[in-house]
């Protein structure tokens, strides 16, 4: 399923009237049969005799709550309408929509006075559910001092809010919350997803999301042009590599793990792990020659090769280039960086190899840090590499701050990809993949516990894992999903208690499931 920002869908719907001929307000007369669906939800099933207030601005959503309004008044439920804006304001299909509502004697109040405002008070104190139609997905900036007085009674009223594409106050392609935004129970998308149901404050405040058909047609909702897409189940399912009969562990993709250091064996174990259970043949992991004891009781199905260190312990120097160079051409694919370090040595190692191997390199944690300024040098690598930086190693790479990236996490990694010729694996509360043609691919899987040490070294390794089991450019889409899966059924089971060695364990059943449904319907 595609996800569309709101210029996006802006230009959906100028062709939806400009190539196919539908009006406006065919849209808008099936969006607030939706709304008024998902109202009688939210009211236990039913509309009639329920009390609904709606508050609805002079733009399109307001004439969505305008629709609603109707099919509501109809259906029993004794409903008060609020116009956030003024009448004339009305642009023309709202417009419409209102004067219908007005020959129907529905009751409809301005908000002009302080009766008004206390009108209006009084609705939002026993009403059943509140309808949000003050905004839409046009808002960004700053609230004028009218709307944010109308979210503030809104969430004050403690009532069930249902908002109309996003919650009033939310910035439909980012998720960001200035001033206040309304804090909906249900958010009714109309037509496609958008960024804000994912991201940021605004995800938190969405509540339960659902999409809905308003009649757009099918490829308007499917085009190319649209350049975010989830990454779900049906997604999931077309990529996920089949193996015959014939396979052996060597056709499975042998991995090179170059990783760990004193005080963090941990990452490189996880990582190591990780990558077996996602499938991958053979896992080999690289690291310095005092950890070899360390791994022999860690580890036991991953084998291990000591590399030659330097004095102080750290990986670094021509000998160890060489040692880790002759490795890469005996494997498939290679992953560098879980719990290697930053010493300034280990981070010049990183970079010659980077750049020397032949081989498709994954770069995690310790790794990216030896990018911080000399990004560029990405472009020089033979195959795209693919980069699982958190928003702290983003801010990093890209010379900003963690906030600066967290305000527009797509635009942050879409620009990225493009200028460094890399796949980029933005982990945050919403995962995402950017590729460098612009496209972005949002997770559905995960969940808050996943909040814990070690849990991105485990998304590395499984990444690196299926890179040698498929095309490699779709092992980020696959990785994502199974990592996320695998933190959910370990949430089922151990909520906020899970460790990062509990997702490597649910991997594999993850994976089973997937091919297990795939297999269903093949």
């Amino acid at each position: 399923m595609k996800v569309s920002t709101a210029e996006e869908m802006r230009r959906i719907d100028r062709r939806v009237q400009e190539e196919y001929g539908l009006p406006e307000l065919v849209l808008m007369e099936n969006a607030g049969s939706h709304v008024a669906e998902a109202v009688e939800t939210l009211a236990g099933g039913r509309a009639e005799g329920k009390r609904v207030c709606l508050i609805a601005g002079s733009g399109n959503n307001g004439g969505d709550a305008f629709s609603a309004a109707r099919y509501l008044v109809n259906r029993g439920a004794r409903v008060q309408v609020f116009l956030a804006g003024e009448k004339g304001h009305l642009k023309e299909s709202p417009a419409v929509m209102f004067q219908a509502l007005e020959h129907m004697a529905a009751e409809i109040h301005p908000l002009e006075g302080d009766r008004d405002w206390d009108r209006l008070r009084l609705s939002l104190r026993f009403a059943d559910v509140i309808v949000d139609g003050i905004l839409g997905t046009g808002f960004s900036g700053e609230l004028r001092k009218k709307t944010l007085r109308l979210i503030e009674m809104i969430n004050e009223a403690k009532k069930p809010v249902l908002a109309i594409d996003v919650p009033s106050g939310v910035e439909t392609d980012t998720g960001v919350v200035g001033t206040a935004a309304v804090k909906a129970a249900a958010t009714l998308s109309l037509g496609l997803l958008k960024p804000a149901h994912f991201f940021g404050s605004g995800a938190g405040l969405a509540g339960d999301v659902s999409v809905h058909d308003i009649g757009i047609p099918q490829e308007l909702l499917t085009a190319k042009e649209i350049h975010q897409s989830l990454i779900d189940e049906a997604l999931a399912k077309t990529i996920l590599p089949v193996r015959p009969r014939t396979v052996h562990k060597g056709s499975c993709g042998r991995l090179l793990v170059v990783a760990g250091s004193r005080g963090m064996t941990g990452a490189a174990a996880l990582a190591s792990t990780a990558a077996l259970r996602a499938g991958a043949g053979v896992v080999t992991l690289a690291s310095g020659e005092s950890l070899q004891d360390v791994f022999a009781m860690k580890l036991t199905e991953v084998m291990t090769q000591p590399i030659q260190e330097n004095e102080d312990g750290h990986l670094g120097g021509a000998a160890a280039l060489d040692q880790l160079t002759h490795l890469a051409a005996g494997h498939d694919m290679v992953l560098i960086g879980p719990g290697l370090g930053r010493a300034h040595e280990t981070m010049e190692l990183v970079r010659c190899l980077g750049t020397a191997i032949k081989k498709p390199v994954i770069l995690d944690a310790d790794a990216l840090y030896a990018f911080r300024g000399q990004a560029e040098l990405l472009k020089e690598f033979h195959q795209m590499p693919i980069l699982t930086p958190h928003l702290g190693e983003m801010a990093g790479l890209l010379g900003t701050t963690a906030e600066a990236v967290r305000q527009d996490r797509i635009a942050s990694a879409r620009a990225a990809a493009k200028d460094y010729q890399s796949i980029f694996v933005l982990k945050s509360e919403c995962t995402l993949v950017a590729y460098p043609d612009g496209d972005v691919f949002l997770t559905t899987k995960g969940n808050a516990g996943m909040a814990t040490a070690g849990s991105g070294d485990v998304l590395a390794g499984t990444i690196a894992g299926l890179v040698g089991q498929m095309q490699g450019a779709l092992a980020p889409l696959l990785g994502v999903y199974l990592h996320g899966s695998a933190g959910d059924l370990a949430y089922a089971a151990k909520d906020c208690g899970l460790i990062a060695s509990d997702l490597v364990d649910k991997l594999p059943e993850a994976r089973a499931l997937l091919a297990n449904e795939y297999e269903m319907l093949a």
